[in-house]
């Protein structure tokens, strides 16, 4: 199954299980989120757990704590050791926060995820608690 996509939050509405409308968010970490297949993966090149830990490398850590709302997180989690951010719900919590496409996990909640596949970073965060403490390593513009 490819790549997940929403359209925008401010389009797309859908009821709730109480009948409440609620935006549309493009977490993977949402069973129940309308999505689109969006096959292509927005990272230019496929890299290696040990080049994202290479001390001066071109990458910067950033560590992103994000509370979930009543639709999730609001991104999508793609690719396998390391996984990338795929798409980010830009009125989500992980917007607020500043988490970006083509950032690359390293940790979930304290679990070194560099050598994980997104099936099982996924888990991670939809078993763990509302609150995700995400360690991610972003290249660094040129």
């Amino acid at each position: 199954m490819g790549p997940r996509t929403v359209p925008s939050p401010s389009k797309q509405v859908k009821p709730r299980s109480g009948g409440q409308p609620s935006r549309a968010s493009n977490v993977e970490c949402h069973a129940n989120s309308p999505v689109l297949n969006n096959p292509k993966s927005v990272v230019r090149r496929q890299v290696s757990p040990e080049e994202l830990q290479t001390p001066g490398g071109p990458y910067i850590k950033r560590t992103f704590t994000i509370v979930g709302d009543d639709v999730g997180w609001g991104f999508v989690v793609r690719g396998s050791a390391p996984c990338h951010i795929q798409a980010v719900d830009p009125s989500g919590p992980a917007a607020v926060v500043g988490m970006k496409v083509r950032q690359f996990v390293v940790s979930v909640n304290g679990v070194n995820a560099l050598s994980l596949d997104y099936r099982t970073v996924s888990h991670l965060i939809l078993t763990g608690p509302r609150t995700v403490v995400m360690e991610v390593m972003e290249p660094l513009e040129p």
